[in-house]
């Protein structure tokens, strides 16, 4: 039987190891778990993915797009105007507001690298991006201070089950910003 060229396979994969993951939690995610939600054969998760960490590497790495993307827009490299807290409150937000699992996800995949030391680099790339993305409004310390602060009221949100507040996130926000 010829092979049957399929370019889009391995983003297939990645995004059906999202859905796993999203679903089940990485405990969940096997090659099998993974080729059955993207619907291919179980050899072509092996063949793009040698293993579950290279795998859990391309997930983190896509997932961490969602915010980031966020703000690489509210962060425009030509610096910007405004209130910096309200600005980061309010992408906060946005993306709290959005698809609770997408949130989660990236959550779970950044904080697997306490256990997985392979996705420890791509974790540090993250919190390198998101600093220098800071760093284009404020200093590069205040900006690793913000996001510290930026990630605990994600996790108390996502952790309590609580309402997200915006006007306290902006207050606790407007804290660190000289």
């Amino acid at each position: 039987m010829p092979r049957r060229y399929d370019p889009e396979r391995r983003q297939r994969i990645i995004d059906a190891a999202i859905r796993v993951v999203g679903r089940d939690g990485i405990a969940g995610l096997s090659h099998r778990t993974v080729a059955a939600e993207a619907d291919v054969p179980l050899g072509s998760t092996t063949y793009h993915f040698a293993g579950l960490d290279e795998l859990l590497v391309a997930a983190l790495r896509q997932s961490n797009e969602g915010f980031g993307g966020l703000l690489a827009e509210l962060l425009p490299e030509r610096g910007g105007e405004g209130d910096l807290a309200a600005d980061l409150a309010r992408a906060l937000g946005e993306w709290l507001a959005g698809e609770p699992t997408g949130v989660e996800l990236e959550y779970e995949l950044y904080l697997a690298a306490l256990r997985r030391p392979a996705l420890r680099p791509v974790a540090a790339e993250w919190t390198e991006r998101a600093a220098a993305l800071l760093g284009r409004r404020t200093d590069p310390v205040t900006a690793r201070a913000l996001l510290a602060l930026m990630d605990g009221i994600c996790l108390q949100v996502l952790l309590t089950g609580g309402s997200y507040d915006e006007d306290n996130a902006r207050a606790a926000l407007a804290r660190l910003i000289p």
